[in-house]
């Protein structure tokens, strides 16, 4: 399971020059989400389909592990995406314990005829989809933030943009090469407008 998972995950919630994007808006963006990402999740995208109640939950724990990001970023400032609609930490931290543990996950060792073997981590009990998409997200999140990632974790501090990302080398400032070209023409912009 990639640790890294979680950063698209809390990436659903973007930035255009009208404001936030939310791209699991609807049980549609939910399902086209997790199709996307199905292989990650170890859920099965021709037999998914979301529902109202996964939306609002999944929705619920984004902004959880939403929360935790803008906290592992302190003393920088979280994304103002959602940072003053975010729920407190506490909860916040109890929501993803108690998502990530409420499916406990094994290793499985596949070996297709003729391929090298690798190994994959599946839920230990039956469970349905929205647990185990759920707990998945929410061993992401816990891999990210109790890993070393966490360290490199930055919220962009690009004008509009609401993404986290972790910082791969010592210089970088944004989450995109776009995210930097907006941040150093809005600069340009304000040193020569107050000129």
């Amino acid at each position: 399971m990639s640790s890294l998972l979680a950063l698209e995950f809390v990436s659903t919630i973007r930035a255009n020059r009208s404001g936030p994007v939310d791209a699991l808006e609807d049980v549609g963006g939910l399902t086209a989400w997790v199709g996307d990402h199905a292989p990650e999740l170890g859920i099965d995208p021709a037999a998914f389909v979301a529902t109202a109640e996964m939306r609002e939950e999944v929705v619920a724990l984004r902004q959880a592990i939403r929360a935790l990001f803008a906290r592992a970023v302190s003393p920088g400032p979280a994304s103002a995406a959602d940072a003053a609609r975010l729920p407190a930490f506490e909860p916040s931290l109890d929501l993803v314990n108690a998502t990530a543990a409420a499916v406990p996950v094994a290793p499985r060792l596949e070996w297709p005829q003729d391929e090298a073997p690798h190994a994959r981590t599946l839920p230990a009990l039956a469970a349905g989809d929205s647990a185990r998409l759920r707990a998945t997200l929410a061993s992401a999140a816990v891999d990210l933030l109790g890993g070393p990632h966490r360290e490199q974790l930055r919220a962009c501090p690009a004008p509009r943009c609401v993404l986290y990302f972790v910082r791969e080398h010592p210089r970088q400032e944004w989450c995109s090469v776009a995210c930097g070209n907006r941040a150093r023409a809005a600069r340009h912009y304000r040193q020569h407008k107050n000129a």
